[in-house]
């Protein structure tokens, strides 16, 4: 069982490690060693997470989660893959903190009388300074 916060947990069954080849520099290393890590994780299949959460995390996640609700984490900043393995794991902690906090909705404020005047007294002067910049039309010619 993977503690995420107090009551917020997920069963290390849930979990699907694939280890892969690790593409970038490393030599010989990375040719012959697999030590990047896929994490698998579906969402929609898990028991422990709330529905909220889990509709939350799926919209955080974005293109990582596939159609079934599978979320693909890849780890490959380290040469090992305990080190890989610890790395997706806590990407994935993390995203499941921000999916377990409810966003909280802006109230729209209305801006005050003095505020109003200001702003079109500002635009006013703007508009004046740009017609002053026109070319004066010959009224002579009419």
């Amino acid at each position: 069982m993977i503690v995420i916060e107090k009551e917020i947990y997920i069963d290390e069954k849930d979990l699907d490690y694939k280890f892969i080849r690790s593409s970038g520099p490393g030599g010989q290393n990375v040719n012959k060693v697999s030590t990047a890590v896929q994490l698998k994780f579906n969402i929609r299949e898990n028991i422990t997470l709330s529905a909220e959460i889990k509709n939350r995390l799926m919209k955080l996640s974005g293109s990582k989660v596939s159609e079934d609700g599978i979320l693909l984490i890849e780890a490959k900043r380290f040469r090992t893959r305990e080190r890989n393995r610890i790395d997706a794991l806590n990407r994935l902690k993390k995203l499941i903190l921000l999916a377990v906090k409810v966003p909280v909705k802006r109230i729209g404020t209305i801006p005050t009388k003095s505020s109003q005047a200001k702003r079109l007294e500002t635009k006013k002067k703007l508009s004046d300074i740009k017609k002053s910049r026109k070319k004066i039309k010959d009224y002579e010619n009419r």
